[in-house]
């Protein structure tokens, strides 16, 4: 006895045959939109790249790059003009080292505690509280430093020396207060997307909370982690206000973060806001600057995608 074939039904139920599926004019919009938006981004950087080349290229056929990089005077601005960066990129370095220091363990401490200790309820609350810090205009934190942070040190200072009115530690401390919400929540949005099977195995196993939040899931989320630390690194050496504000602005090779200093980007801004004569050499030193700080945060970038790939845990 033969069995009646049925004919295949509708996504409405009558009977009837598979139809092709309209086009999906909503979904080309937003694909044209994502690839838009990618464009968009590259062609800013490679825009960033054309208006520095040409007056970076002049600024070295007029300076060498010898004395560029390895001089340790810099008055670009001043006569006789010196072209060592070198006091520069020290005080960048120091102060974000300082920021690094400030935000790393906070930032750490603050992802383990609301991805692995608090309560759903008690992150919905501290996680946006703690975002708000990022929304703080840099200038604030710079005033912050200056009047706050460095009468504080100077008045309750433990040695003989006390930090200057502009010091590189008051700066150095409020940036990484500033950069504390980048760490943070980048880290506790890769500690989240670990699997909660690699914790019910090592609670099954006797592990304490502790152990399984540095010894399971902190290793799991390690390449998250890295790129949410090379972000603070990146937006601390790109930070202008704190640095000019409560830093100073006297360019000096110096380790001693008590003393004043000018970075990378304070020099920028003094210098562009100044009355620089277009197209001398002090004008051009701005585009030299601002290349060599370029190239120092796409080489951080390029090592910080090495390192992503090489810790990153891929979960099925």
């Amino acid at each position: 006895m033969s069995v009646p074939q049925q004919r295949p039904r509708s996504a409405s139920g009558s009977p009837g045959f598979l139809k092709r599926s309209q086009p999906r004019y909503g979904e080309k919009v937003i694909k044209v939109l994502l690839v838009a938006a990618a464009l968009v981004s590259v062609l800013t950087t490679v825009g960033i790249v054309i208006a520095l080349v040409p007056p970076t290229s002049d600024f070295f056929g007029e300076v060498g790059l010898g004395e560029f990089l390895t001089g340790t005077e810099w008055s670009a601005l001043f006569n006789p003009p010196e072209f060592g960066v070198l006091p520069l990129v020290g005080a960048t370095l120091l102060i974000t080292l300082i920021a690094l220091v400030v935000a790393v363990p906070l930032g750490l401490g603050a992802a383990i505690y609301l991805s692995e200790y608090a309560s759903s309820r008690t992150r919905t609350v501290f996680k946006p509280v703690l975002e708000v810090l990022a929304g703080i205009p840099t200038v604030v934190y710079g005033f912050f430093a200056l009047k706050a942070i460095t009468p504080f040190l100077r008045d309750n200072w433990w040695f003989d020396q006390p930090p200057q009115i502009f010091n590189a530690l008051s700066a150095g401390f409020v940036m990484g207060i500033m950069i504390i919400p980048t760490v943070a929540s980048l880290s506790e949005d890769a500690m989240a997307a670990v699997p909660h099977a690699l914790r019910d195995g090592a609670f099954a196993l006797g592990s304490s909370r502790m152990q399984v939040s540095t010894r399971v899931v902190f290793p799991a989320a390690l390449s998250g982690i890295v790129a949410a630390v090379v972000l603070g690194i990146s937006r601390a050496i790109g930070e202008t206000m704190i640095v000019a504000i409560a830093a100073g602005l006297r360019p000096q090779l110096s380790w001693n973060p008590l003393e004043g200093m000018q970075t990378m980007t304070a020099f920028i801004a003094a210098a562009g806001i100044g009355d620089v004569p277009v197209g001398s050499t002090g004008y051009k030193t701005i585009f030299a600057v601002g290349s060599l700080l370029f190239v120092m945060t796409l080489v951080m970038n390029l090592i910080s995608i090495r390192l992503v790939r090489k810790y990153r845990e891929v979960y099925e």
